[in-house]
């Protein structure tokens, strides 16, 4: 998610100061949460403070193996609510959310919460899995995501297979145990530590599964609980990339059009079809002479992919676009190095590849990723290749918890009408399962942008539910939000 300018009130009073309030309740653990400085390699602010909290490895043997999370904290632990945050992923680090979210808040709920994150289990300062060093195995530019011929799909299958074989050398220890379930139980243990009967928490993104996953195993201690751009809870992880493809072409073309619509501005075609038909050149061009010997037609497709999390990236990459034209790469060359030159992820490819549903058989990766791209060109083969490694992972997948009962209280989920990167389906699906639960459904495609994009809309209804615990009486639309 795109971070907003920090306001210059202070964030919060550091809890470290608060240490000595914090207890954690002798049935769960027999030790004090100590609060003090951060890791220095987080992204978190002096302000807030955080702690470690160790949990079992595995929860059917709690007495086994234990490893650490690390949570972190802005505001007084006296506050009346006590709200964590995922930011999604899966395998992100949350530390340096609290921060970013607890400044979003209006000064109603500022006063009366505090944010909480953590890092979850595999992921940066808590115990973290290893694929080992991929700097070897990942070169840009990258051979082309739609491949030409035979050989190139299948160089592309032998990257993957070798990356899933080194994650299994170094990570063989923890990967069964990477999965979302044991996250959710994690979060419980960070409820208890915390003090709090009740779990109130904010996901996006994949939060929202291990939101929901947490609900439908801790009913009676869900709070009140916001997900934003919702995971789907009814497909396996592999057929949701099926899912996003469509979504993703569908968002391209609102790009498309956002640029036709200012011409005058960047005269890169008068309609969205020139436009896509000049991007369909420049990708021809990258893939021939790769800019600055690093941005190819790969690349170009990993930035194409990020720009549409949100339109606020799209001016910078129409400039870039424009300026690449004139003979200076430089403002691509910035984009690709933020968002397309990104290696392995250990954690992401350990939260994935456990779930269950991926085919063992590359034919059938070949053969449903040929036909989505009939209806998604621009990103079906790139979608699958990013995913690849679980075609091959080294650990038997678990199964998932069904996600939904009855007994979870009324959930509040915040969507974009055409989000691509969680499409509207899952939303509605979820709200199938969480009985009770209520949609605001808002016109954009943003992704997770509530408390990041300006939207009275959706930051009214959010903040009243919040604040009282009471989902609207219906589903909600709402105009796109401004950012």
């Amino acid at each position: 998610m795109p971070k907003k300018v920090l306001r210059a009130a202070t964030i919060g009073v550091l809890v470290a100061s608060l240490a000595a309030q914090l207890t954690v309740p002798a049935a769960a653990a027999p030790s004090k949460l100590k609060w003090g400085a951060c890791p220095p390699e987080s992204a978190a602010l002096p302000q807030v403070g955080c702690a470690t909290l160790k949990v079992p490895l595995d929860y059917s043997k709690p007495n086994g193996r234990q490893i650490t999370l690390t949570i972190s904290g802005v505001g007084s632990l006296a506050a009346k609510h006590a709200l964590m945050v995922n930011p999604g992923g899966p395998g992100a680090p949350g530390i340096g959310t609290e921060q970013m979210v607890r400044v979003g808040l209006s000064q109603e709920l500022y006063d009366q919460y505090a944010v909480f994150s953590f890092d979850p289990r595999g992921v940066g300062a808590s115990t973290p899995v290893s694929c080992g060093d991929t700097s070897k195995l990942v070169k840009h530019p990258a051979l082309p995501c739609t491949p030409a011929n035979a050989q190139q799909e299948a160089q592309r299958v032998q990257l993957a297979q070798r990356i899933a074989a080194q994650c299994g050398k170094y990570g063989k220890d923890l990967l069964p145990y990477i999965t979302t379930e044991n996250a959710a139980r994690d979060l419980d243990r960070i409820r208890i530590a915390l003090g709090r009967d009740k779990l109130d928490y904010l996901g996006y993104s994949y939060g929202t599964k291990l939101g929901a996953t947490y609900a439908t195993l801790f009913p009676q201690h869900t709070g009140r609980m916001v997900l934003n751009s919702v995971v789907d809870p009814l497909v396996s992880t592999y057929r949701t990339g099926f899912e996003q493809n469509p979504a993703f072409e569908a968002r391209a073309d609102d790009l498309f059009q956002w640029i036709a619509a200012r011409d005058k501005e960047y005269h890169l075609g008068k309609t969205a079809t020139a436009v896509e038909a000049l991007w369909d050149k420049l990708h021809r061009d990258l893939a021939k002479k790769p800019a600055g010997g690093r941005a190819g037609a790969a690349e170009l497709e990993d930035v194409l992919a990020s720009s549409l999390y949100t339109d606020d990236l799209w001016s910078s990459l129409a400039d870039a676009i424009v300026q690449y034209r004139q003979g200076d790469p430089s403002g691509l060359l910035t984009i690709t190095d933020q968002f397309a030159l990104q290696s392995v992820d250990p954690g992401l490819l350990a939260y994935n590849c456990i779930d269950p549903g991926w085919p063992r058989n590359w034919r059938t990766w070949h053969w449903d990723t040929s036909v989505s791209n009939r209806r998604a060109p621009h990103f079906a083969w790139s979608n699958t290749w990013f995913s690849a490694p679980c075609a091959f992972w080294p650990v038997t997948p678990k199964p998932s918890v069904r996600i939904g009962s009855t007994k979870v209280p009324p959930i509040l989920l915040i969507q974009g009408r055409r989000d691509p990167a969680t499409p509207v389906i899952g939303a509605r699906r979820m709200q199938a399962v969480l009985h009770g639960s209520r949609l605001l459904l808002e016109d954009g495609g943003n992704h997770a942008s509530y408390l990041q994009q300006q939207n009275p809309c959706i930051d009214q209804s959010a903040e009243k539910y919040l604040l009282t615990g009471r989902v609207p009486t219906g589903n909600v639309s709402c105009p796109a939000g401004g950012s």
